[in-house]
């Protein structure tokens, strides 16, 4: 699976973080998400696609 994250579109609510915080991270200055890993092994997939499906901005995209 490989993802790409907006961080023009990201709305910096967190929850990407909370779901799946070996992906997803948080900038200090701003809140805004940041990728950790841009392509997770198939033990986080789940995490990644429930991150992406509730992420309010919509700025969490998957493939493969």
């Amino acid at each position: 699976m490989k993802i790409t994250l907006d961080q023009d579109a990201c709305a910096g609510s967190g929850q990407c973080v909370l779901i799946a915080p070996d992906v997803f991270d948080q900038r200090d200055e701003d809140g805004i998400a940041v990728l950790l890993q841009g392509e997770p092994g198939p033990e986080l997939q789940d995490d990644v696609l429930e991150a992406a499906r509730i992420c309010p901005a919509r700025a969490i995209l998957t493939r493969g």
